[in-house]
């Protein structure tokens, strides 16, 4: 018993290695299967509001290697209306969610506040305002149904506005700009995104493509917000 004691490790090693397990566990977790995240801005309204806390499937479209972020495993890939998160392309040390409009090869035009894909215009149809804290204002909320997915857009209509790169990006020979409009063809391995607040998001119309190894994953759930319990749920 003695000699037990004696050679028995510190007390504050017995707890930091009781920890252990759940440590792995956690790093686990969230480097293939979940990594919560928190919407910082507007830009995603009325989807997804400032201050929701989601969570996003990181395995759905494949698995990657931690910090060399090497995709080993070929699950699925991005489809038109999932909500994603992904690198900022701009910056890849911040974190930016969107939707996706355009795949590779899709051919996206944004014009006169209309979304057409493939020569296909995307409906909107009128269901309501919608009133933004921020801005003090209300504006036209609309339902958009994309890839089979119909989730909720904010426009204002009366609102005229020009799309201009803001910097000289990767593919940018793939896009038009003129006329106040948009108009790009998505190169292989990369995707179109923009926000569902259509007129309050710095998105694919004005940096340009996502390469496929900057996305993240997909948003699937809010899990709480602690001004609005209430919205706890999917994201669709």
């Amino acid at each position: 018993e003695a000699y037990d004691k004696a050679n028995r490790a510190p007390w504050w090693v017995e707890y930091c290695a009781s920890f252990f397990p759940v440590i792995v566990v956690v790093f686990l977790l969230r480097s293939f299967l979940f990594e919560p995240f928190r919407i910082p801005s507007g830009s995603m309204l009325p989807t997804l509001q400032n201050g929701d806390l989601i969570l996003v499937n990181k395995y759905e479209y494949g698995i990657r290697l931690p910090i060399i972020d090497r995709k080993v495993v070929e699950l699925g890939d991005p489809d038109r209306g999932d909500v994603v998160v992904f690198r900022y392309p701009v910056d890849p040390s911040i974190d930016y969610i969107k939707r996706v409009v355009g795949v590779p090869g899709d051919v996206v035009e944004y014009r006169d506040k209309t979304l057409t894909v493939n020569g296909q215009r995307v409906e909107a149809e009128r269901s309501g305002d919608y009133y933004e804290p921020d801005r003090s204002s209300y504006v036209g909320r609309y339902t958009e149904t994309l890839g089979g997915v119909s989730h909720e857009i904010l426009l204002n209509r009366q609102q005229r506005q020009a799309y201009l790169p803001i910097s000289n990006f990767p593919h940018r020979e793939n896009c038009d700009y003129s006329n106040g409009a948009v108009r790009c063809t998505v190169p292989p391995g990369h995707y179109f995104m923009m926000g569902d607040n259509r007129d309050n998001s710095l998105d694919s119309r004005y940096w340009g493509f996502v390469p496929d190894d900057h996305i993240v994953g997909r948003a699937f759930l809010i899990w709480m917000n602690f001004s609005e319990p209430s919205r706890v749920g999917r994201v669709r």
